[in-house]
């Protein structure tokens, strides 16, 4: 880890905004999904929130640029589930839909924690989660098009919110959660790490967060060595051989 390797992952993590977000309402096409990722990180968005089409999702890493790494994205079953955990956290709901109540996205405020509702390519924010939004926004249109791309619209609204808090101050002191911020700075500085950790169940090792390096590595991986030798011995005890069982 170089020092300006952990310097810009130290001043993109100052500048997250933990309480702007972006839920996702059934996009089904992954590039979609993927151009909006990036957006969420290029805009300080450090969580996105999603309720998946029925046939899953995976995002093109070509259309993300690296960028989902930098995003945490987390899965809701429903609509009506996320908005309401969502709100529970004090969150306003802001649905990006054409409607008699719809005002320009440049009259509500963003500085407040508030969520931007996406809806899907076909039919939009579905009407529960439309009836549920406390604002709806809108891009005003110019041309012949009705409507833009989901991804383009996010895009822009969410360079609005950028602007109303970037004058507020808010991207000047870091916003993030301590346990969070630390979090995320051992994901972003130990990568490889953190997949060995995660895929096989294990604590993070420590860490110093002014250098962006392991506290002590050597000793850290005896540990692990151990720890996965009492869950092979705990296995073979709770699933024995058959053939020891029975005598055979």
């Amino acid at each position: 880890m170089t020092p300006e390797r952990l310097a810009r992952i130290k001043g993109t993590l100052d500048r997250r905004q933990p309480d702007l977000r972006v839920l996702t309402d059934q996009i089904h096409k992954p590039r979609n999904v993927s151009a909006i990722i990036r957006s969420c990180d290029a805009f300080g968005v450090a969580n996105m929130h999603a309720v998946w089409p029925r046939e899953g999702y995976r995002a093109f890493r070509k259309t993300t640029g690296g960028s989902h790494y930098w995003v945490t994205t987390h899965t809701h079953p429903d609509m009506m589930s996320a908005i309401g955990d969502l709100r529970q956290s004090g969150h306003a709901i802001y649905a990006a839909q054409f409607s008699d109540r719809a005002v320009d996205y440049r009259d509500v405020d963003f500085t407040r924690p508030c969520v931007l509702v996406l809806g899907n390519e076909v039919g939009g924010v579905s009407q529960s989660a439309a009836d549920a939004a406390d604002e709806h926004v809108v891009v005003p249109m110019m041309g012949m098009v009705e409507s833009l791309n989901v991804s383009a619209a996010c895009a822009i609204i969410l360079a609005e919110a950028q602007r109303q808090r970037s004058e507020a101050g808010m991207f000047e002191v870091s916003r993030m959660p301590p346990e969070e911020y630390n979090r995320l700075l051992f994901r972003w500085c130990q990568p490889q790490i953190t997949r060995y950790c995660d895929d096989r169940r294990l604590p993070y090792p420590p860490f110093d967060p002014d250098t962006g390096d392991l506290v002590d590595g050597v000793n850290w991986m005896a540990g692990v060595r151990e720890i996965r030798k009492n869950r092979q011995r705990k296995s073979a005890a709770d699933f024995p051989d058959p053939g020891l069982v029975t005598g055979e």
